[in-house]
């Protein structure tokens, strides 16, 4: 038997007044998946602890089985192992997001417009954040390249203590109220501004109509982590695909294999079918287990942009899902598939919630009769439901 997790990182969403009162799920054009539906189970979990902080790394640390409430340690200290930075125990890993804030009035009262820069390539990115590493790095804070908009600062002897809040959390609202209480992350912030702001770079980026990236922003500190081996705990060998570092560092921590698929960029634009092609060559060769995760609604949800989700729903499921369900059923492998997002990442908010998740469970071995479709309505209708988000490995592995 073969197991495949297919996540739609932030897929599920709020019923929405433009569509008809449907979600974006529900409103998508997703034959596969309406097909999968009706010999599948369908439930909803809760990926999030209650109280916990509703993010990706919690909830995937879920999916794939690590209760965050003795696993978590923070988001940056995975991203830190995906990129290959040794952290000391006294270390605080931080993400270094680069971000656009508004052009108008003195740093504090600015605004964040974009947590993504407009999807700034790494390519870009990599320049910027060097000037930054020129001007800014030392003995107790070191700037490490991660993907697009999504990097890594090491702090010496941090504090594991120190408040710091989502970008994508506070769109449009002005950040003053949000920098850190440290002066030292909170100067290197309003320091950054001045850096790139007028950076060739980001003068090119507005001609062409883009968001300049003309400023850092500090989250996600945390220590280092510890995850145990997910072959050991699951008697299954697994590996990874996506091209988002917390991903890759949660594989990485769990000694899981990574899997690189070129033109994967965690985009609307990704390489869907190579992440598809992927996961099934690691299935017919050394792999048991293959978590295939896709980014893009997510992204979109942050964005507010409600017609790139659903699009971002319907290539997950016709070039990844689709492939992967016909590949594995024309070769007759016997696998088990369990398709769902992480957490919600609504249109109307433009970040997560900790709302429980829809999820589809495939299994080729068995005959199943289903009246429900694939959404957030019919997943509640079932009464299928898992409270505690860790155990669904359990379920998938049917352990």
């Amino acid at each position: 038997m073969k197991y495949v997790i297919v996540l739609g990182d932030g897929m599920a969403d709020r019923p929405l007044e433009q569509i008809g009162g449907k979600t974006p799920l529900e409103y998508a054009n997703t034959p596969t998946m309406d097909m999968l539906a009706k010999v599948s189970e369908i439930g909803i979990v809760h990926t999030i602890p209650e109280g916990m902080t509703p993010g990706s790394d919690t909830a995937n640390l879920s999916v794939l089985g690590y209760n965050p409430r003795i696993y978590y340690t923070g988001r940056s200290p995975l991203e830190a192992m995906s990129i290959g930075v040794e952290m000391k125990d006294s270390d605080i890993a931080l993400r270094c997001n680069i971000v656009t804030v508004s052009d108008d009035f003195e740093y504090d009262n600015k605004t964040i417009v974009d947590h993504s820069s407009s999807e700034i390539t790494t390519e870009d990115a990599a320049i910027l954040l060097e000037v930054v590493r020129e001007e800014l790095e030392n003995s107790e804070y070191k700037f490490y390249l991660g993907t697009s908009y999504r990097h890594l600062t090491i702090w010496d002897k941090g504090s594991k203590d120190v408040i710091l809040t989502a970008p994508h959390d506070i769109l449009g609202k002005k950040i003053g109220e949000y920098l850190p209480e440290n002066q030292d992350l909170r100067n290197m912030m309003r320091k950054s501004y001045e850096i790139l702001n007028n950076h060739p770079i980001n003068m090119d980026r507005r001609r062409k109509g883009l968001n300049p990236a003309n400023s850092i922003w500090f989250w996600g500190a945390g220590t280092r982590p510890n995850l145990s081996s997910f072959e050991e705990k699951n008697h299954v060998k697994g590996a990874m695909i996506s091209a988002v570092d917390l991903l890759k560092g949660i594989a990485v921590s769990s000694s899981m294999k990574n899997i690189n698929v070129e033109g994967a960029n965690a985009t609307l634009h990704t390489n869907y079918e190579g992440k598809a092609n992927a996961a099934i060559e690691a299935l017919k060769s050394d792999s048991d287990f293959v978590y295939v995760h896709v980014e893009a609604p997510d992204e979109m949800g942050h964005q507010g942009n409600l017609e790139n989700k659903i699009k971002a729903i319907e290539f997950l499921d016709e070039r990844v899902i689709k492939l992967i369900y016909e590949d594995l059923h024309n070769e007759g492998i016997d696998f088990r598939m369990l398709i769902l997002p992480d957490h919600p990442t609504p249109i109307v908010l433009r970040t997560h919630t900790s709302d429980p998740v829809p999820f589809l469970l495939y299994d080729s071995t068995i005959d199943k009769n289903c009246n429900y479709l694939y959404n957030e309505k019919a997943a509640v209708q079932t009464g299928i439901e898992i409270s505690d988000g860790f155990k669904i490995i359990d379920y998938l592995l049917n352990k």
